[in-house]
């Protein structure tokens, strides 16, 4: 089968409390009628949201043994592939996500997921070979040793390729990082990971132009995005929805981006997708619930950026 996307990535167990109003302070408790259990992470939520916008989808990632059948069961709800996930025999990943209507922050356990790296290492010939796919996303923190495997080959046949690294910090303020930033079509960090690269959403962009990266793009959460492409700048605010909860919403913007740039849509419609996207996941509580259908997605994009 041809993918639209394969996107690789870790799986999490997500507990989603939102409905806060602001954060406790220490030794402070605080109360919400507020809670869902869904499936999580960047790589799911970007795969879910593709697969919804009509998008054909797989996703290559690792799971406990325990919570397999649960996940598959989940993703096929959403039409994604799961033909390509790794049984594991430790736990499934986990992360308990904390959302206010401005902001969220996490607690992790990665279990499963610290496998996933030595898995594409072991698998990198059949990766390529057996990967038949338009574009890939990368939903993880990809090695600069990694990416001279992965991303020339892809490259070769023709994919364009995406990634956002999520917060992890360490491969964020590595410089071997920007290689592979520099090797990608389009990486797509939040402005407090861009901060965590440059010291300012700003000096990202303008070290990006330095590098030579063609396409330099910072999401800006309830401001939208911005980006730098071939020294033209970008600037998109995203449609005004009532937010209940900001979980995904930057994995969610991820797909709007993506199914742009497959649909061969200018830059500046690609980003306003992907503002659209990002703007109605926060439509209910978890990453999936309020995921927007093609539909939906080209009715507001009509309604807020018709010239």
């Amino acid at each position: 089968m041809i993918y639209d996307v394969t996107v690789i990535g870790e799986i999490y167990l997500d507990h989603v409390f939102s409905g806060f109003d602001s954060w406790p302070g220490p030794g402070e408790e605080i109360f919400t009628d507020q809670y869902a259990w869904e499936l999580g992470g960047g790589a799911v939520t970007t795969a879910c949201a593709l697969a919804r916008l009509g998008r054909t989808v797989q996703l290559v990632g690792v799971v406990g043994e325990d919570q397999l059948s649960r996940v598959e069961a989940r993703l096929a709800s959403f039409g994604v592939s799961t033909e390509n996930l790794v049984r594991s025999s430790e736990r499934t990943g986990v992360t308990v996500s904390i959302s206010t209507t401005k902001d969220r922050s996490f607690f992790t356990y990665r279990g499963a997921n610290r496998q996933l790296a030595e898995h594409l290492r072991r698998n990198i010939t059949l990766l390529n070979e057996a990967v038949v796919t338009r574009h890939v996303h990368m939903a993880m923190p990809l090695a600069f040793e990694d990416s001279a495997l992965i991303l020339p080959a892809l490259k070769q046949k023709g994919t364009t390729t995406s990634i956002d690294v999520g917060h992890h910090v360490n491969w964020l303020k590595d410089k071997r990082s920007l290689e592979v930033v520099r090797s990608i079509d389009y990486a797509m960090p939040n402005e407090k990971e861009a901060v965590l690269v440059a010291g300012t959403s700003n000096g990202y962009l303008k070290l990006c132009r330095s590098l030579g990266v063609r396409h330099a793009l910072v999401k800006l959460g309830s401001a939208g995005a911005i980006m730098l492409s071939d020294g033209i700048e970008y600037k998109v605010a995203p449609p005004v929805v009532e937010t209940l909860d900001t979980t995904g919403a930057g994995d969610a913007f991820d797909a709007g981006f993506i199914d742009g740039v497959l649909s061969g849509l200018p830059l500046r419609q690609c980003i306003e997708r992907g503002c659209v996207c990002g703007a109605l996941s926060t439509r209910a509580v978890g990453a999936l619930q309020a995921l927007p259908t093609r539909t939906e997605t080209e009715a507001i994009c009509e309604e807020n950026y018709a010239a």
